[in-house]
């Protein structure tokens, strides 16, 4: 248990716990919210895209915050801003200034956080433990997120969206507790080549972002659907999902530590890309809300055995940068673009007469482009 030595990772295990509490509570509910009031599906899936261009826009700000105030600084503010979004997501009806200032918020507060947060868990992690650093926060994650969605759906169907999203704003606030355990962490003024070292990470991201434009996106959507449209149902949906990811990953996580990355590439693929092409059958018309639910518990594979061999990559990659902020920067952008072009598509679709299968089906080519990436960053590791 040697991995579990490392104090900075565990508190950012444990703020990463709350961080996906008011995400099981609020954040999984954002766009199914925007869709109930009052926003047709191809705006929300625009809506989506809006606020990923905004971080794209906003992101090379970060570097002069982080030289200023640290990268635990910087990934404090994020979750702080990140905790603004929720009551106001909570005034949102229809088209309109509320629904604006929302997305202009959630761009902001999702680009201070999930920059500095890769950033500063590639600089904390062992490279000899990594995987299962990720799998003990994916495990983290899955856990809170058999009971955050229930009590997020609930909230919102007895209780209204005011106090379901404050909820979740509360959990997002407190996330930023445990940081403050963390040590600061400069980021240079200069770093030579430190965005010439970036390239793999943002084609990774890039490919991982047009993935989840299908594969997350489109299919919650299709999920919530299907589900007739209840937050109860839905919360339940995501809650059953997270029981088996929990187990699955510490034992994968192991493995890749283990020197079994080759092994590891395969295994991932076939769950990311066989899970969404089981979505993507499960969202015809017609189908029953049972087998729905299957294949949404089968994004427990996902989370289990895509996620840590993907990210052990990537945060080795960023830990060997001259930089893990500008590594983090450059990457994240390439996910904001791989992503807004898949959810663009994907509104295009729609538009058109598309069946919302086929906006699911999209992933399969974002998990093609994760797939040769994570294979020769093995073979080569």
């Amino acid at each position: 248990m040697a991995f579990l030595g490392n104090r900075t990772v565990n508190l950012l295990n444990l703020h990463y716990g709350l961080h996906s509490l008011a995400m099981a509570l609020g954040g999984v509910f954002f766009g199914v919210y925007l869709l109930k009031a009052g926003l047709t599906l191809p705006q929300v899936l625009l809506a989506m895209a809006a606020i990923l261009m905004g971080r794209f826009l906003i992101r090379p700000l970060v570097l002069p915050l982080g030289k200023r105030i640290g990268l635990r600084g910087v990934l404090i503010a994020g979750s702080l801003a990140s905790a603004i979004q929720y009551p106001m997501l909570a005034m949102v009806s229809g088209m309109g200034s509320m629904l604006v200032a929302t997305l202009a918020v959630s761009s902001l507060g999702e680009t201070l956080y999930w920059t500095s947060y890769h950033a500063y868990f590639a600089q904390a992690g062992d490279a000899e433990h990594r995987g299962k650093h990720i799998s003990v926060r994916e495990a983290a994650a899955q856990v809170v997120g058999v009971i955050g969605p229930v009590v997020g759906g609930w909230a919102l169907a007895t209780l209204g969206p005011m106090w379901a999203f404050g909820f979740a704003g509360l959990a997002q606030a407190g996330a930023a507790l445990p940081l403050f355990g963390t040590p600061k962490v400069e980021v240079p003024a200069t770093a030579e080549g430190g965005f010439a070292a970036t390239r793999a990470g943002v084609m990774f991201f890039a490919a991982d972002g047009f993935l989840a434009s299908g594969f997350y996106w489109a299919w919650q959507f299709a999920l919530f659907q299907g589900l007739g449209e209840s937050f109860t149902a839905y919360g339940g949906a995501l809650a059953l999902a997270a029981v088996a990811g929990a187990i699955i990953g510490l034992f994968h996580g192991h493995n890749i530590d283990a020197g079994d990355g080759r092994r590891a590439v395969p295994i991932a693929f076939a769950a990311v890309a066989g899970t969404t092409l089981i979505r993507a059958l499960a969202a015809t018309p017609g189908a029953h809300p049972a087998i729905f639910l299957a294949a949404n518990a089968l994004g427990a594979l996902v989370a289990g055995l895509y996620t840590p061999t993907l990210m052990t990559a990537v945060y080795n990659l960023s830990q060997a940068a001259p930089c893990q902020l500008r590594f983090h920067i450059a990457s994240e952008g390439g996910f904001d673009i791989g992503c807004a072009a898949g959810l663009v598509l994907a509104a295009g679709l729609l538009t058109f007469g598309a069946p919302i299968s086929l906006t699911v089906l999209q992933g399969v080519l974002g998990a093609v482009g994760t797939g040769l990436l994570m294979r020769r960053y093995y073979a080569r590791a």
